[in-house]
Protein backbone atom coordinates (compact mmCIF):
# COMPACT_ATOMS: atom_id res chain seq x y z
CA UNK A 1 0.00 0.00 0.00
CA UNK A 2 2.80 2.67 0.66
CA UNK A 3 4.21 1.77 -2.64
CA UNK A 4 0.98 2.49 -4.33
CA UNK A 5 0.32 5.78 -2.27
CA UNK A 6 4.33 6.93 -3.33
CA UNK A 7 3.50 6.63 -6.71
CA UNK A 8 0.08 8.37 -6.81
CA UNK A 9 2.09 11.49 -4.72
CA UNK A 10 5.41 11.37 -7.34
CA UNK A 11 4.37 9.01 -10.34
CA UNK A 12 3.96 10.86 -13.81
CA UNK A 13 0.51 12.78 -14.00
CA UNK A 14 -0.81 11.39 -17.36
CA UNK A 15 0.53 7.54 -16.57
CA UNK A 16 -1.47 7.72 -13.12
CA UNK A 17 -4.23 9.55 -14.77
CA UNK A 18 -4.39 6.93 -17.38
CA UNK A 19 -3.56 3.41 -14.76
CA UNK A 20 -6.86 5.25 -12.98
CA UNK A 21 -9.10 6.31 -15.41
CA UNK A 22 -9.03 3.82 -18.05
CA UNK A 23 -10.73 1.26 -15.74
CA UNK A 24 -13.13 3.70 -14.14
CA UNK A 25 -14.18 4.57 -18.25
CA UNK A 26 -14.99 0.79 -19.28
CA UNK A 27 -16.51 0.28 -16.02
CA UNK A 28 -18.69 3.44 -17.07
CA UNK A 29 -19.27 2.69 -20.53
CA UNK A 30 -20.36 -0.83 -19.11
CA UNK A 31 -22.53 0.53 -16.77
CA UNK A 32 -23.93 2.79 -19.69
CA UNK A 33 -24.29 -0.46 -21.57
CA UNK A 34 -27.08 -2.14 -19.17
CA UNK A 35 -29.36 0.83 -20.19
CA UNK A 36 -28.05 0.80 -23.90
CA UNK A 37 -28.59 -3.10 -24.06
CA UNK A 38 -31.97 -3.28 -23.29
CA UNK A 39 -33.27 -0.04 -25.19
CA UNK A 40 -31.61 -1.61 -28.07
CA UNK A 41 -32.88 -4.75 -27.67
CA UNK A 42 -36.51 -3.64 -26.83
CA UNK A 43 -36.36 -1.26 -29.35
CA UNK A 44 -36.01 -4.05 -31.83
CA UNK A 45 -37.75 -6.94 -30.35
CA UNK A 46 -41.27 -4.84 -28.96
CA UNK A 47 -41.03 -1.39 -30.94
CA UNK A 48 -41.19 2.44 -30.30
CA UNK A 49 -43.43 2.31 -27.56
CA UNK A 50 -41.46 -0.02 -24.99
CA UNK A 51 -38.54 2.09 -25.75
CA UNK A 52 -41.17 5.36 -24.61
CA UNK A 53 -41.88 3.08 -21.85
CA UNK A 54 -38.24 2.33 -20.55
CA UNK A 55 -37.66 6.42 -20.61
CA UNK A 56 -40.51 6.45 -18.32
CA UNK A 57 -39.34 4.72 -15.30
CA UNK A 58 -35.50 6.11 -15.95
CA UNK A 59 -36.41 8.25 -13.39
CA UNK A 60 -36.65 5.34 -10.91
CA UNK A 61 -33.58 3.76 -12.38
CA UNK A 62 -31.47 6.96 -11.60
CA UNK A 63 -32.68 7.20 -8.03
CA UNK A 64 -31.15 3.75 -7.64
CA UNK A 65 -28.09 4.21 -9.52
CA UNK A 66 -28.31 7.58 -7.02
CA UNK A 67 -27.82 5.87 -3.68
CA UNK A 68 -24.89 3.39 -4.42
CA UNK A 69 -22.96 6.86 -6.22
CA UNK A 70 -23.67 8.72 -3.16
CA UNK A 71 -22.36 6.72 -0.50
CA UNK A 72 -19.44 5.33 -3.00
CA UNK A 73 -18.22 9.04 -3.93
CA UNK A 74 -18.53 10.10 -0.07
CA UNK A 75 -16.67 7.02 1.65
CA UNK A 76 -14.42 6.68 -1.45
CA UNK A 77 -13.45 10.55 -0.76
CA UNK A 78 -12.88 10.25 2.78
CA UNK A 79 -10.96 6.82 2.49
CA UNK A 80 -9.35 8.25 0.05
CA UNK A 81 -8.10 11.28 2.03
CA UNK A 82 -7.41 8.88 4.84
CA UNK A 83 -4.92 6.52 2.90
CA UNK A 84 -3.24 9.81 1.54
CA UNK A 85 -2.38 10.81 5.50
CA UNK A 86 -1.73 7.17 6.03
CA UNK A 87 -4.75 6.49 8.48
CA UNK A 88 -5.81 3.01 7.85
CA UNK A 89 -8.25 2.70 10.33
CA UNK A 90 -10.33 5.42 9.40
CA UNK A 91 -10.29 4.03 6.15
CA UNK A 92 -11.32 0.43 7.32
CA UNK A 93 -14.13 1.91 9.24
CA UNK A 94 -15.37 4.45 6.54
CA UNK A 95 -16.01 1.58 4.30
CA UNK A 96 -17.98 -0.64 6.71
CA UNK A 97 -20.33 2.47 7.15
CA UNK A 98 -20.62 3.03 4.04
CA UNK A 99 -22.45 -1.15 3.17
CA UNK A 100 -24.40 0.21 6.25
CA UNK A 101 -25.74 3.30 5.04
CA UNK A 102 -26.33 1.79 0.96
CA UNK A 103 -28.42 -1.03 2.94
CA UNK A 104 -30.24 1.11 4.99
CA UNK A 105 -31.33 3.66 2.22
CA UNK A 106 -32.12 1.56 -0.84
CA UNK A 107 -34.83 -0.32 1.35
CA UNK A 108 -35.97 2.83 2.78
CA UNK A 109 -37.11 3.79 -0.73
CA UNK A 110 -37.74 0.78 -2.53
CA UNK A 111 -40.33 0.07 -0.01
CA UNK A 112 -42.54 3.08 -0.73
CA UNK A 113 -41.57 2.81 -4.46
CA UNK A 114 -43.80 -0.51 -4.72
CA UNK A 115 -46.54 0.70 -2.82
CA UNK A 116 -47.32 3.38 -4.75
CA UNK A 117 -45.99 2.18 -8.32
CA UNK A 118 -49.05 3.04 -10.29
CA UNK A 119 -49.09 6.63 -9.28
CA UNK A 120 -45.26 7.26 -9.84
CA UNK A 121 -45.56 5.84 -13.34
CA UNK A 122 -48.20 8.08 -14.06
CA UNK A 123 -46.89 10.77 -12.49
CA UNK A 124 -43.39 10.56 -14.41
CA UNK A 125 -45.16 10.28 -17.72
CA UNK A 126 -46.47 6.91 -18.73
CA UNK A 127 -49.38 7.50 -21.13
CA UNK A 128 -52.56 4.83 -21.71
CA UNK A 129 -50.44 3.23 -24.52
CA UNK A 130 -47.19 2.75 -22.40
CA UNK A 131 -48.12 2.05 -18.98
CA UNK A 132 -48.50 -1.45 -18.95
CA UNK A 133 -45.07 -1.77 -20.58
CA UNK A 134 -43.38 0.56 -17.83
CA UNK A 135 -45.06 -1.17 -14.95
CA UNK A 136 -43.82 -4.69 -16.63
CA UNK A 137 -40.43 -3.11 -16.48
CA UNK A 138 -40.15 -1.25 -13.10
CA UNK A 139 -42.03 -4.44 -11.13
CA UNK A 140 -38.91 -6.49 -11.71
CA UNK A 141 -36.13 -3.99 -11.87
CA UNK A 142 -37.15 -2.48 -8.34
CA UNK A 143 -36.51 -6.15 -6.87
CA UNK A 144 -32.73 -5.55 -7.81
CA UNK A 145 -32.14 -2.16 -6.19
CA UNK A 146 -30.31 -3.45 -3.16
CA UNK A 147 -27.75 -5.52 -4.99
CA UNK A 148 -27.87 -2.72 -7.91
CA UNK A 149 -26.83 0.39 -5.52
CA UNK A 150 -24.30 -2.21 -3.75
CA UNK A 151 -22.46 -2.85 -6.63
CA UNK A 152 -21.85 0.76 -7.57
CA UNK A 153 -20.81 1.93 -3.99
CA UNK A 154 -18.46 -1.05 -3.70
CA UNK A 155 -16.85 -0.30 -7.23
CA UNK A 156 -16.13 3.41 -5.64
CA UNK A 157 -14.74 1.70 -2.26
CA UNK A 158 -12.26 -0.41 -4.64
CA UNK A 159 -11.45 2.44 -6.86
CA UNK A 160 -10.55 4.12 -3.13
CA UNK A 161 -8.30 1.77 -2.47
CA UNK A 162 -6.25 1.91 -5.61
CA UNK A 163 -7.45 -1.38 -7.32
CA UNK A 164 -8.92 0.32 -10.61
CA UNK A 165 -8.85 -2.90 -12.45
CA UNK A 166 -10.41 -4.80 -9.81
CA UNK A 167 -13.65 -2.41 -9.98
CA UNK A 168 -13.67 -2.10 -13.33
CA UNK A 169 -13.67 -6.63 -13.73
CA UNK A 170 -16.87 -6.04 -12.13
CA UNK A 171 -18.56 -3.44 -13.98
CA UNK A 172 -17.90 -5.35 -16.88
CA UNK A 173 -18.96 -8.53 -15.30
CA UNK A 174 -22.72 -7.59 -15.23
CA UNK A 175 -22.75 -5.93 -18.44
CA UNK A 176 -21.85 -8.53 -20.48
CA UNK A 177 -23.89 -11.13 -18.42
CA UNK A 178 -26.73 -8.38 -19.40
CA UNK A 179 -25.72 -8.13 -22.82
CA UNK A 180 -26.06 -12.28 -23.25
CA UNK A 181 -29.14 -12.74 -21.32
CA UNK A 182 -30.74 -9.72 -22.76
CA UNK A 183 -31.55 -11.59 -26.32
CA UNK A 184 -32.64 -15.11 -24.56
CA UNK A 185 -35.40 -13.50 -22.20
CA UNK A 186 -36.35 -10.67 -24.86
CA UNK A 187 -36.14 -12.83 -28.39
CA UNK A 188 -36.06 -16.60 -26.84
CA UNK A 189 -38.07 -16.89 -24.07
CA UNK A 190 -40.30 -14.35 -26.17
CA UNK A 191 -41.02 -12.00 -22.63
CA UNK A 192 -40.59 -8.91 -23.99
CA UNK A 193 -39.85 -5.75 -21.54
CA UNK A 194 -40.30 -8.59 -18.99
CA UNK A 195 -37.17 -10.31 -19.97
CA UNK A 196 -35.21 -7.44 -20.90
CA UNK A 197 -35.75 -6.69 -16.72
CA UNK A 198 -34.93 -10.01 -15.74
CA UNK A 199 -31.62 -10.25 -17.31
CA UNK A 200 -30.68 -6.97 -16.06
CA UNK A 201 -31.30 -7.80 -12.14
CA UNK A 202 -29.68 -11.02 -12.89
CA UNK A 203 -26.74 -9.17 -14.54
CA UNK A 204 -26.50 -7.06 -11.26
CA UNK A 205 -26.44 -9.42 -8.62
CA UNK A 206 -23.76 -11.48 -10.46
CA UNK A 207 -21.79 -8.01 -10.52
CA UNK A 208 -22.73 -7.73 -6.63
CA UNK A 209 -21.42 -11.08 -5.88
CA UNK A 210 -18.03 -10.74 -7.60
CA UNK A 211 -17.53 -7.35 -5.84
CA UNK A 212 -18.41 -9.80 -2.50
CA UNK A 213 -16.06 -12.17 -3.47
CA UNK A 214 -12.92 -9.58 -3.74
CA UNK A 215 -13.76 -7.87 -0.62
CA UNK A 216 -13.49 -11.53 1.03
CA UNK A 217 -10.08 -12.15 -1.01
CA UNK A 218 -6.84 -11.29 0.30
CA UNK A 219 -6.17 -8.49 -2.87
CA UNK A 220 -8.30 -6.23 -0.62
CA UNK A 221 -7.41 -4.17 2.48
CA UNK A 222 -11.15 -3.71 3.83
CA UNK A 223 -11.44 -7.48 4.89
CA UNK A 224 -14.80 -6.67 6.20
CA UNK A 225 -16.46 -8.52 9.01
CA UNK A 226 -19.81 -8.45 11.06
CA UNK A 227 -18.23 -6.67 13.94
CA UNK A 228 -17.01 -4.48 11.80
CA UNK A 229 -20.07 -2.64 10.80
CA UNK A 230 -20.86 -0.77 13.71
CA UNK A 231 -22.37 2.80 12.79
CA UNK A 232 -19.88 5.83 13.53
CA UNK A 233 -21.95 9.08 13.27
CA UNK A 234 -19.22 11.15 12.43
CA UNK A 235 -18.06 9.44 9.38
CA UNK A 236 -21.09 8.50 8.24
CA UNK A 237 -22.44 12.21 8.37
CA UNK A 238 -18.95 12.96 6.62
CA UNK A 239 -19.72 10.43 4.05
CA UNK A 240 -22.97 11.35 2.65
CA UNK A 241 -22.28 15.32 3.41
CA UNK A 242 -19.43 14.79 0.84
CA UNK A 243 -21.61 12.50 -1.09
CA UNK A 244 -24.59 14.65 -1.47
CA UNK A 245 -23.61 16.52 -4.34
CA UNK A 246 -22.83 13.23 -6.44
CA UNK A 247 -26.67 11.88 -5.15
CA UNK A 248 -28.01 15.85 -5.73
CA UNK A 249 -26.68 15.48 -9.21
CA UNK A 250 -28.48 11.65 -10.00
CA UNK A 251 -31.82 12.96 -8.53
CA UNK A 252 -31.71 15.86 -10.54
CA UNK A 253 -31.29 14.00 -13.47
CA UNK A 254 -34.06 12.13 -12.64
CA UNK A 255 -36.25 15.42 -11.78
CA UNK A 256 -35.11 15.90 -15.52
CA UNK A 257 -36.13 13.28 -17.14
CA UNK A 258 -39.48 13.35 -15.32
CA UNK A 259 -39.94 16.75 -16.93
CA UNK A 260 -38.83 16.18 -19.96
CA UNK A 261 -41.05 13.18 -20.20
CA UNK A 262 -44.11 15.56 -19.22
CA UNK A 263 -43.52 18.06 -21.57
CA UNK A 264 -42.69 16.25 -24.47
CA UNK A 265 -46.55 14.73 -24.09
CA UNK A 266 -47.73 17.63 -23.54
CA UNK A 267 -46.26 19.56 -26.81
CA UNK A 268 -45.80 16.07 -28.71
CA UNK A 269 -46.18 12.60 -28.39
CA UNK A 270 -45.21 8.71 -27.13
CA UNK A 271 -42.59 8.70 -30.67
CA UNK A 272 -41.00 11.72 -29.65
CA UNK A 273 -40.67 10.24 -26.03
CA UNK A 274 -39.03 7.08 -27.87
CA UNK A 275 -36.50 9.76 -29.53
CA UNK A 276 -35.56 11.26 -26.11
CA UNK A 277 -35.02 7.94 -24.56
CA UNK A 278 -32.63 6.83 -27.60
CA UNK A 279 -31.25 10.37 -27.61
CA UNK A 280 -30.21 10.56 -23.68
CA UNK A 281 -28.89 7.24 -23.71
CA UNK A 282 -26.21 8.39 -26.66
CA UNK A 283 -25.64 11.16 -24.50
CA UNK A 284 -25.05 9.43 -21.63
CA UNK A 285 -22.73 7.03 -23.50
CA UNK A 286 -20.95 9.74 -24.61
CA UNK A 287 -20.66 11.12 -21.15
CA UNK A 288 -19.25 8.15 -19.66
CA UNK A 289 -15.58 8.46 -20.41
CA UNK A 290 -15.74 11.58 -19.35
CA UNK A 291 -17.32 10.37 -15.89
CA UNK A 292 -14.68 7.75 -16.06
CA UNK A 293 -12.04 10.23 -15.91
CA UNK A 294 -13.45 12.43 -13.54
CA UNK A 295 -13.21 9.14 -10.79
CA UNK A 296 -9.40 8.22 -11.78
CA UNK A 297 -8.82 12.24 -11.14
CA UNK A 298 -10.74 12.81 -8.17
CA UNK A 299 -8.77 9.19 -6.36
CA UNK A 300 -5.42 10.85 -7.69
CA UNK A 301 -6.69 14.98 -6.15
CA UNK A 302 -8.09 13.44 -2.57
CA UNK A 303 -4.63 11.57 -2.34
CA UNK A 304 -2.55 14.60 -3.10
CA UNK A 305 -4.76 16.90 -1.27
CA UNK A 306 -4.19 15.12 1.87
CA UNK A 307 -0.38 14.93 1.47
CA UNK A 308 -0.36 18.38 0.85
CA UNK A 309 0.76 18.80 -2.74
CA UNK A 310 -1.09 21.05 -4.44
CA UNK A 311 0.28 21.71 -7.53
CA UNK A 312 0.04 17.96 -8.73
CA UNK A 313 -4.04 18.42 -8.41
CA UNK A 314 -3.80 21.64 -11.22
CA UNK A 315 -1.63 19.62 -13.42
CA UNK A 316 -3.85 16.28 -13.20
CA UNK A 317 -6.42 18.55 -13.61
CA UNK A 318 -5.63 20.31 -16.63
CA UNK A 319 -4.54 16.82 -18.17
CA UNK A 320 -7.94 15.69 -17.31
CA UNK A 321 -9.94 18.34 -19.01
CA UNK A 322 -7.59 18.09 -22.32
CA UNK A 323 -8.99 14.58 -22.15
CA UNK A 324 -12.45 15.28 -22.19
CA UNK A 325 -12.51 17.43 -24.48
CA UNK A 326 -10.97 15.10 -27.04
CA UNK A 327 -13.69 12.41 -25.97
CA UNK A 328 -16.57 14.49 -26.37
CA UNK A 329 -15.16 16.01 -29.40
CA UNK A 330 -15.25 12.68 -30.94
CA UNK A 331 -18.91 11.95 -29.89
CA UNK A 332 -20.14 15.58 -31.22
CA UNK A 333 -18.47 15.06 -34.67
CA UNK A 334 -19.93 11.59 -35.33
CA UNK A 335 -23.50 12.31 -33.82
CA UNK A 336 -23.46 16.01 -36.44
CA UNK A 337 -22.27 13.97 -39.24
CA UNK A 338 -24.54 10.90 -38.97
CA UNK A 339 -27.89 11.23 -36.72
CA UNK A 340 -29.18 8.98 -38.43
CA UNK A 341 -26.96 6.06 -38.55
CA UNK A 342 -26.77 6.09 -34.97
CA UNK A 343 -30.70 6.25 -34.60
CA UNK A 344 -31.16 3.54 -36.50
CA UNK A 345 -28.88 1.24 -34.62
CA UNK A 346 -32.01 0.98 -31.92
CA UNK A 347 -35.27 1.23 -34.09
CA UNK A 348 -35.48 0.47 -38.13
CA UNK A 349 -38.62 2.75 -37.75
CA UNK A 350 -37.65 5.57 -40.28
CA UNK A 351 -40.44 7.61 -39.08
CA UNK A 352 -38.52 7.82 -36.08
CA UNK A 353 -35.45 8.22 -37.45
CA UNK A 354 -36.33 11.04 -39.53
CA UNK A 355 -38.27 12.61 -36.38
CA UNK A 356 -35.25 12.42 -34.29
CA UNK A 357 -32.09 14.18 -36.29
CA UNK A 358 -32.68 17.36 -35.67
CA UNK A 359 -33.30 17.09 -31.58
CA UNK A 360 -30.05 15.25 -31.32
CA UNK A 361 -28.08 17.85 -33.27
CA UNK A 362 -29.16 20.47 -31.11
CA UNK A 363 -29.36 18.41 -28.22
CA UNK A 364 -25.50 17.61 -28.33
CA UNK A 365 -24.27 21.42 -29.60
CA UNK A 366 -22.82 21.68 -26.03
CA UNK A 367 -21.22 18.23 -25.96
CA UNK A 368 -17.20 19.39 -25.73
CA UNK A 369 -17.37 21.34 -22.99
CA UNK A 370 -19.28 19.94 -20.68
CA UNK A 371 -16.51 17.61 -19.24
CA UNK A 372 -15.11 20.61 -17.53
CA UNK A 373 -18.17 21.22 -15.64
CA UNK A 374 -17.90 17.83 -14.77
CA UNK A 375 -14.41 17.09 -14.04
CA UNK A 376 -14.80 20.69 -12.06
CA UNK A 377 -17.49 19.00 -9.56
CA UNK A 378 -15.01 15.89 -8.82
CA UNK A 379 -12.44 18.71 -7.80
CA UNK A 380 -14.31 19.72 -5.20
CA UNK A 381 -15.79 16.80 -4.22
CA UNK A 382 -12.32 14.92 -3.70
CA UNK A 383 -10.84 17.92 -1.71
CA UNK A 384 -13.81 17.55 0.59
CA UNK A 385 -15.52 21.53 -0.13
CA UNK A 386 -19.19 20.06 -0.57
CA UNK A 387 -21.01 23.59 -0.89
CA UNK A 388 -19.02 24.20 -4.39
CA UNK A 389 -19.19 21.14 -5.75
CA UNK A 390 -23.35 20.92 -4.47
CA UNK A 391 -23.49 24.27 -7.10
CA UNK A 392 -21.43 22.85 -10.13
CA UNK A 393 -22.97 19.62 -10.32
CA UNK A 394 -26.88 21.11 -9.29
CA UNK A 395 -26.77 24.34 -11.86
CA UNK A 396 -26.38 21.75 -15.34
CA UNK A 397 -29.58 20.41 -14.13
CA UNK A 398 -31.74 21.29 -11.39
CA UNK A 399 -31.23 25.15 -11.07
CA UNK A 400 -31.03 25.62 -15.21
CA UNK A 401 -32.21 22.66 -17.18
CA UNK A 402 -35.25 22.13 -15.65
CA UNK A 403 -36.32 25.93 -15.41
CA UNK A 404 -35.33 26.34 -18.87
CA UNK A 405 -37.79 22.79 -20.06
CA UNK A 406 -40.52 24.97 -18.15
CA UNK A 407 -39.82 28.57 -19.42
CA UNK A 408 -38.24 27.77 -23.40
CA UNK A 409 -41.23 25.75 -24.71
CA UNK A 410 -43.74 28.41 -24.03
CA UNK A 411 -41.90 30.44 -26.87
CA UNK A 412 -40.58 28.04 -28.98
CA UNK A 413 -42.69 24.33 -28.30
CA UNK A 414 -41.22 21.36 -28.82
CA UNK A 415 -38.41 22.56 -30.32
CA UNK A 416 -37.55 24.68 -26.83
CA UNK A 417 -37.72 21.71 -25.16
CA UNK A 418 -34.79 20.09 -26.63
CA UNK A 419 -32.93 23.92 -26.58
CA UNK A 420 -33.00 23.79 -23.04
CA UNK A 421 -29.71 21.15 -22.60
CA UNK A 422 -27.14 23.06 -24.51
CA UNK A 423 -28.62 26.68 -23.20
CA UNK A 424 -28.51 25.09 -19.74
CA UNK A 425 -24.89 23.04 -20.23
CA UNK A 426 -23.58 26.79 -21.97
CA UNK A 427 -24.52 28.41 -18.55
CA UNK A 428 -23.54 25.63 -15.99
CA UNK A 429 -19.87 26.08 -17.72
CA UNK A 430 -19.50 29.66 -16.84
CA UNK A 431 -20.53 28.91 -13.16
CA UNK A 432 -18.04 26.10 -12.95
CA UNK A 433 -15.53 28.10 -14.57
CA UNK A 434 -15.82 30.68 -11.85
CA UNK A 435 -15.20 28.45 -8.84
CA UNK A 436 -12.37 26.59 -10.68
CA UNK A 437 -10.65 30.43 -10.90
CA UNK A 438 -10.95 30.65 -7.25
CA UNK A 439 -9.86 27.58 -6.08
CA UNK A 440 -6.49 27.57 -8.15
CA UNK A 441 -5.92 31.06 -6.89
CA UNK A 442 -6.54 29.45 -3.36
CA UNK A 443 -4.05 26.54 -4.84
CA UNK A 444 -1.25 28.79 -5.06
CA UNK A 445 -1.45 30.58 -2.13
CA UNK A 446 -1.15 27.24 -0.20
CA UNK A 447 1.55 26.59 -2.29
CA UNK A 448 3.62 29.97 -1.52
CA UNK A 449 2.32 29.48 2.28
CA UNK A 450 4.11 25.98 2.34
CA UNK A 451 7.30 27.38 0.46
CA UNK A 452 7.63 30.18 2.96
CA UNK A 453 7.34 28.00 5.84
CA UNK A 454 10.18 25.83 4.33
CA UNK A 455 12.34 28.42 4.68
CA UNK A 456 12.06 29.90 7.92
Amino acid sequence: MEEQRQQILNGSIRSLLFKFSTPAIVGMLVSALYNMVDTLFVGRGVGPLAIAALTVVMPMQLIMMAVGIMIGVGSASVISRALGAGEKEKALKTASNGVVLNLIISVALMIPSYIFIDKILYFFGASVDTYQYAKDYVIIILIGFISFSFAIMANNLIRAEGKPRAAMYSMLIGAVSNTILDPIFIFSFKMGVKGAAIATIISQLISAVFVISFFASSKSIYKLHFKSFKPDALISKEILSIGLPSFGMQAAGSAVFLFFNRSILHYGNDMYLAILGIGLRILNFIEMPIIGIAQGFSTLASFNFGAKHYERIKKVFKEAVLWSVIIAGTGFILLMAIPGRILGIFTSESSLINLGITPMRIIISMLPFVGFQILGGSLFQAIGKTIPSLIIILSRQLLLLLPAILILPLFFGLTGIWLSVPISNFISILITGVFVFWQVKKFDEMIKLRESEQFR
